[in-house]
């Protein structure tokens, strides 16, 4: 049985869930996430705690128990507290800034990539330089981060372009000159 599985998802007073079946709705004060589960798992919800067990000792079962652990609990955070990925932006001339809802990225290309958050994302930019993806969807918050990051991924030579907060950049030496 999963170590991961077996804990109970404690469920904070201000958020409240809801089970069908394999269908779970989480509702809390940063908004609202629904997801079904995988098959092979049994959920079920006992005072102001959540628990995944697995339908039957079959591999799959076993396999998605922590999986589905996992996903409720990241949804019931989710609500709760939110989910901020940071990013660093690192190169002569590299900025970026809000335009309304939308962030805008000078990364040394001929135009500035402008990026629309899907509902639920919210972007922040403090000092032209660092980049906050914020919202309750701990996947999509990793996916829009994902795609600004992707605009100018760091390089190894010099370093430049968009980086997560903490990534290390394995460098590389550059050419020698002739002697």
């Amino acid at each position: 049985m999963s170590r991961i599985g077996k804990a109970p998802i404690p469920v904070p007073a201000k958020v409240t869930v809801s089970l069908n079946g394999l269908a779970v709705t989480v509702k809390g004060p940063k908004g609202e996430l629904s997801r079904t589960l995988p098959d092979g798992v049994l959920i079920s919800q006992e005072d102001s705690s959540v628990v995944v067990a697995p339908a039957n000792t079959s591999r799959r079962s076993r396999e998605r128990h922590g999986l589905s652990r996992t996903l409720v609990a990241n949804m019931v955070e989710g609500v709760s507290q939110g989910f901020t990925r940071k990013l660093e932006i690192i190169g002569v001339g590299y900025r970026a800034q809000l335009k309304g809802r939308n962030l805008v990225v000078l990364a040394g290309y001929s135009h500035p990539v402008e990026m629309v958050p899907p509902d639920g994302i919210t972007f922040a930019v403090e000092n032209n330089t660092q980049v906050f993806v914020s919202g309750a969807d701990k996947e999509l918050v990793g996916n829009e981060a994902a795609k600004v990051r992707a605009i100018r991924p760091p390089e190894p030579y010099k370093g430049k372009g968009i980086k997560y907060e903490g990534e290390r950049i394995l460098r590389k030496a550059g050419k020698t000159g002739k002697k």
